[in-house]
């Protein structure tokens, strides 16, 4: 005759926090003993024939719990079938806890300071301002710093001139009015204000007295775009 199997099924019968009295010579599954630990089922097992008292008999071991999934029919069949499922289950849990790779970091560049009064302007290098404007710039920030944009200042006298940008630029307006021609009207820009000119504008840069502006061009090399 066969040893009687407890199955996860049979200690949910006795339950939550129940007892379940085993008869002599029974084996527990291992997954019955798992749900007893979820549970708090105590089994009870029969005192073996040197006549050990049932209070004698080892303590059911405690399993940490794990997401259970429904079982469909009892019996071991059953107790494999949740045991696979809870096996999936934890190793879709764990996936989850996988360190996830740093990013590069990038080489450290240092801060670039320019000062106004450090920075002597230069007649502008392109043709188009009217006769007698004065137009000048300065470079501050290059390509030679490492910077993905370029920066400088710039001045004009009265007048203005026709320009295409082939780059995207943000003017920041530091002095005087500064008037940006377009074919949709005229964008009027006085200290403090910012003024942005994406790529392939054409435009006008004029100003009825004097302007002084930051420019930020993207890319550095725009001028390599003009050639």
């Amino acid at each position: 005759m066969g040893r009687i199997a407890i199955s996860a099924a049979d200690v949910r019968a006795a339950g939550e926090g129940g007892r379940l009295e085993l008869p002599a010579g029974a084996v527990v599954t291992p997954l019955a003993r798992e749900v007893a630990g979820d549970l708090g089922v105590t089994l009870v097992e029969a005192a073996p024939a040197t006549g050990l008292r049932p209070s004698q008999a080892p303590a059911a071991p405690v399993v940490p719990a794990l997401p259970q999934a429904p079982c469909p029919s009892a019996g071991p069949a059953a107790d494999a079938v949740e045991a696979r499922v809870r096996a999936i289950v934890a190793s879709l849990l764990g996936a989850g806890t996988a360190p996830v790779p740093s990013a590069p970091s990038l080489p450290a560049r240092p801060v670039v300071l320019a000062r106004a009064s450090e920075a002597p302007l230069a007649p502008f290098g392109y043709p188009g301002p009217e006769p007698g404007q004065d137009v000048r710039t300065a470079d501050v920030v290059t390509s030679a710093d490492g910077a993905p944009m370029a920066a400088g200042y710039m001045t004009l006298t009265k007048g203005s001139f026709p320009w295409t940008l082939t780059y995207d630029e943000v003017q920041v307006v530091l002095e005087g009015e500064l008037r940006i021609g377009t074919p949709d009207g005229e964008r009027v820009g006085r200290p403090g204000d910012v003024l942005y000119v994406p790529r392939g504008s054409r435009i006008t840069f004029g100003t009825p007295g004097w302007a002084k502006f930051v420019y930020v061009t993207f890319p550095a090399d725009w001028e390599e775009n003009l050639r």
